[in-house]
């Protein structure tokens, strides 16, 4: 009997570290879907917040959980997941997330947690333990979905551009402080959409692993749902202003229709990885699309030494993250 009560804490106690990491996550990536729409002037900071927040929760409602159970059961070999990986995995994504906000950086969450996961089941078992098509998808899309997103983004300006080359500019910023509202709703749909199935999905490993869940289950229990998509969007809700900047105004200038472009852009690189189970990085999208409206204007208007600061952060991430989960993992296996 003292063993289930210890092991129900110790499930609970990693629930509960599993909401902060989304929290976290929404928190740190607020700034994915409002920096456009808070740069160009279209929403005050405190609506834009409200704005997201409202989206993340209502992608509840749109999205099946295909990334969920890609980070659920498509990383790891079925039996390797205990309580100490999962420790490990959200201590480590949770520090990273915290170093790169306290320094404005614009890191991935997603991979953060991807990273985490690796980092813990190596220090554990070995690389060997993990499945490689997974891990293989995750890291292609590292590269995919900031080139989409450039590439939606750029497209997206030109055909712009070019079907109201004879509308006048006053006008034309006008129409789009208005569009603006619709991509900055459907990129925040996207975000809340991908985000918080990660947290869905390492909550239902450890459910799993524990034996609160069965792994013949096709889908997470309910409440596991509701509250990650409740907390991503709380943690929207309290912003994070250092990378608002960073995303906003550092890479380039950016007006209503550039905001637009971009966030339509990012939005169906975010819609597709999720049809597709992929868990991508916000982050990564997002700064694709804004560098590749950026650039239709001419390549200058990038600022593409705070860019290539905003990559190495990129291929940082899963290996830092990854070495501070073994050593959390060897923490844990002290504490419980």
């Amino acid at each position: 009997m003292e063993h289930v009560q210890t092991a129900l804490w110790v499930v609970v106690l990693l629930v509960a570290l599993a909401f902060v990491f989304d929290f976290m996550n929404g928190f740190h990536d607020a700034a994915n879907s409002i920096a456009t729409v808070v740069s160009t002037g279209v929403l005050k900071p405190g609506q834009a917040i409200l704005f997201a927040a409202f989206f993340n929760f209502v992608a509840i409602l749109i999205f099946h959980l295909s990334v969920a159970a890609t980070v659920g059961k498509g990383i790891v070999q079925p039996g390797v997941v205990d309580t100490h990986v999962v420790f490990g995995a959200l201590l480590g994504a949770i520090c990273w997330n915290v170093i790169t906000w306290y320094y404005g950086i614009p890191s991935s969450s997603s991979h953060a947690l991807i990273g985490g996961i690796v980092g813990a089941v190596i220090a554990k078992s070995g690389a060997g333990s993990l499945i490689a098509a997974g891990i293989w998808k995750t890291v292609v899309f590292i590269f995919v979905s900031p080139l989409l997103g450039y590439v939606l983004g750029s497209l997206m300006m030109v055909v712009v551009a070019w079907t109201f080359r004879r509308m006048r500019p006053s006008r034309i910023d006008k129409w789009f402080r208005r569009l603006q509202l619709v991509s900055a709703g459907a990129y925040s749909l996207g975000h809340g959409g991908n985000d918080a199935q990660k947290t869905i999905g390492i909550i239902w490993m450890m459910l799993i692993a524990t034996g609160y869940v069965s792994a013949a289950d096709a889908a997470p229990p309910t409440w596991t749902i509701v509250c990650c998509y409740m907390a991503i969007g709380a943690g929207t809700m309290f912003g994070g202003w250092r990378i608002v900047k960073t995303m906003g105004q550092k890479i380039t200038k950016l007006k209503p229709v550039g905001g637009f472009c971009a966030e339509t852009g990012g939005a169906m690189t975010l819609f597709l990885a999720t049809a597709l189970g992929v868990p991508v990085s916000t982050t990564h999208t997002i700064t694709g699309a804004i560098v590749g409206v950026g650039s239709t204007q001419r390549a200058s208007a990038v600022r593409w030494g705070v860019a290539g600061n905003i990559v190495w952060a990129w291929v940082l991430t899963i290996p830092a993250s990854a070495f501070v989960a073994a050593i959390a993992y060897w923490i844990s296996l002290q504490l419980f």
